[in-house]
Parts: structure tokens; sequence; C-alpha cells
């Protein structure tokens, strides 16, 4: 095959390696000779392949560092062991004890953590180390601390602040983000008085404000003087068609549009589906949609989930009109664990008062096709999604180097041997 390949030019190689539908085909490729691995982890590349060929859903990541891969017969499965052999989803790698870093988001191969020894109260704070993550290359980035200047510019003399959360944010259609290496990661500072966003590009390694609100601009005087000391006013995030969406204590909904960087209060959604708890979704040419359980809270047994979408921009509920209940497989009860806004993330079991042998099932919003991902004896302590391309198709770190280069290699040679003895 090596010598075969001499004879035709690298550029009608690369041309037929873009058509290749599925990433793990292009990690085969890649283990196959060193002619066609110097092509497929070229950077230019792996850019326009990247276009063409979204990253596959490889599995699940626990909060309490673990990774769960998706199990056969799911398409996926030969890609998802072989990074399991090869990426560090303890993450070792990092400094200080592995113990005190905590997951708090999971987002395009990349995992933001919080050193929770770090933790800090100051006079304008509560802050922490984060650090952001490629488990597959064992690479990591430490992002610099909130300057204590920018947290004073928010708010001075500060208020108490009652809670903080740090997210990572998706890159924009427009294609804000489009070299692979770049992120951007927010803090959500909710004050006494306000509510602040602190902003952190990896192109800049800098924090900034981009928002601020005082709470009386989003809520009467009466519903705030009802609010005890110290409570967390916002609770569950969402994400959906460029914007976060937080329920608040009074089962109304918090909006930030990332493009805008603007706060508002949302009534879109009827209260007593957020009550609920259902998950918003991209139901598609911008619509949005909303998939809630049939009973009230807990596990639902051998029911449907129910699905509506927003017809047009128009107020009130009576813009939402049913779709077709989604249906559960019989025997099984289900919980609502995690949503994408594109895919919604179901712990299912069979024992109907034991919760042993879970699985775990993807729900395609666009498709409604459910498939089974993997399972799991303990249950997986709030699962999010994993995404990234098999092993030996980063030519670059996502994120500054924390591991020798050759470890890094071999381990990824290591998960492309795994690909290659799949397709044997």
């Amino acid at each position: 095959m090596a010598s075969r390949a001499t004879a035709i030019p690298g550029d009608l190689l690369a041309e037929i390696f873009l058509r290749l539908p599925d990433p793990a085909d292009l990690a085969r490729v890649s283990a196959t000779c060193p002619i066609f691995r110097r092509l497929t982890t070229d950077r230019s590349f792996l850019r326009r392949y990247r276009k063409l060929h979204p990253p596959p859903f490889l599995g699940f990541v626990d909060k309490r560092k673990a990774f769960h891969p998706a199990q056969v017969p799911h398409p996926s499965a030969p890609a998802a062991r072989a990074v399991a052999l090869a990426a560090d989803f303890s993450f070792s790698f990092l400094p200080s004890p592995a113990r005190s870093w905590v997951i708090q988001d999971v987002r395009d191969g990349r995992v933001l953590l919080l050193d929770r020894d770090s933790l800090e109260l100051t006079g304008h704070g509560v802050f922490t180390d984060l650090a952001v993550c490629d488990p597959l290359y064992r690479q990591y980035l430490l992002l610099p601390s909130v300057p204590d200047a920018l947290a004073a510019s928010v708010e001075d003399p500060p208020s108490p602040m009652h809670f903080c959360e740090p997210f990572l944010v998706p890159p924009s259609e427009e294609g804000e983000l489009g070299e692979e290496t770049a992120f951007r990661v927010m803090w959500m500072a909710q004050y006494a008085t306000k509510l602040a966003v602190f902003d952190f590009s990896s192109s800049t390694g800098q924090w900034r404000v981009t928002s601020s609100k005082f709470w009386s601009d989003l809520f009467p005087t009466e519903v705030m003087s009802k609010v005890w000391p110290g409570s967390r006013i916002l609770k569950v995030r969402r994400y959906v068609y460029g914007c976060f969406y937080w329920v608040t204590g009074w089962a109304n909904m918090i909006e930030l549009d990332i493009g805008k960087m603007e706060f508002s209060i949302t009534d879109f959604i009827p209260r007593e589906w957020v009550l609920r708890n259902a998950a918003i979704v991209e139901a598609g040419e911008g619509r949005h949609g909303m998939i809630f359980p049939e009973n009230h809270t807990g596990y639902s047994f051998s029911s449907d989930l129910r699905y509506t979408i927003r017809r047009n921009n128009g107020q009130g509920s009576s813009q939402w009109q049913m779709e077709m209940p989604i249906s559960i497989p019989l025997g099984y009860r289900y919980n609502m664990v995690g949503e994408t806004g594109k895919h919604l993330v179901l712990e299912m079991t069979k024992e109907k008062y034991q919760r042993q042998d879970f699985e775990y099932f993807s729900l395609d919003v666009k498709t409604l096709r459910m498939e089974r991902v993997c399972e799991s004896k303990c249950g997986i302590s709030r699962p999010q999604r994993y995404t990234n391309f098999p092993p030996s198709l980063l030519s670059s770190p996502t994120v500054s180097s924390g591991m020798k280069k050759g470890a890094v290699e071999e381990m990824l040679e290591q998960g492309a041997q795994v690909l290659q003895a799949e397709s044997s």
C-alpha cells in the first residue's frame, strides 16, 4: 500500500481522505503508513476535515472523573475503546493533588476543572483556580485568576457573592473560534445585588467583564424582598441557539445571549413545564422544543416522554403544539439526566425498586432516534457527552502541554492500533 501511495500525488490523496465518512476510518488510514500519517495529521487537512465531518460522540464523562465509552453495538464503540486507552480522565497530569480537581463542564473534547483547594474568599467574591484540559492528549492550560481590580469594577464597594459558576462557551456559528486551539470560559457570578459575567478568551489570555445587571432590573422589588440572604437564585444551566438559560427559584428563566452579552427574563416557557424539569432543545429552523416526563418528579416507569415545539415567536402557551409522544422501551423506567440542546441523555433501569444495571441512552432531537450508549453498575454521576476525533487525528494540542510529547504519541499510537485491529 505504501509503495503504491508514493505514485499518487499528495493533494489527490488528501482529497480522497477528506471523503472518508467516519473519523475512525481516517484514524485507521493514519496508522497504515508514514506517508498517510503525515497527510492526515497535517493541520490544514484536519481543519478541512473537521468542517466536513463533526467529531463523533464517544461516550460520557462522569463527574467523578471517569470515562464511560460507547459500547457495542453503538457505531462509535471501536473509536471509544481507543480513546479510553489513550486518554487520562483521572487528570493525573494536572499539578497539585488530582483529588482536588472537580469537573465543571465538558465541551468539544475539552474539560473544564476547578481546584477546590484553591478556594479563596476575597472582598470581591469567591474564585478558584481553573484548568482547561485535553484528556486525550493529557495536556492542560491553567487559567489566570480573575484580577481583583476587574472584580472591583463590577461592584465597589462589593456586596456578598452568593454563587459563581464557571463553564465553557460553544463556538459561534460564524466561526468566532475557528482556530481549533481557541476557547472561551465564563464565570457567572451571582452577587447579592446583581449578576455579572467574567469572560476569558484563550486568544488574549485575559479576563474581561462582558455583562452585568442588577436584580432590580430583572425582578420586581417585592419578589427580591422574599429572597433569603445568601440563597442561590439561579439553578440549572442550559444552552440552546446561542443562549444560556438558568431556571430561577420562581420557575421562570433568565436568558444570557452570548452574541449580545445581555441578560433578560424570558417567559416563553410555561411555568408548569419549568416545574416539571423540562429539557429545552433545538427543534430545528430556529424553533425551541421542550421535552418533559409524564410524571412530575423522579423516575417514570414504562411511560412516554412528551415533546412540544414552539411554532413561532408569539407569546403564551397557545403557541406550543404537542408532538407525538417519545416512546420509552417497555419494562424500563427512566430519568432525564442531561441535555445539550441537540441531544437528551436518559438513564434507564429494568429494576423497578433497585437501582442496578443502569443503561444510558442518547436521544437525537432532530430524528427522535433513541440509541443505547453504554451501561454502568454504579451509575454515572451527572453524565456529560464527550465528542472528539479518535487517536492520531489531532496533530497539535488543543491546550498547552502538560506531558512529554513522546509519551503522548506512544499512547495515541496504542489507540490507533486498537482501531486498526477492529477493522481486521
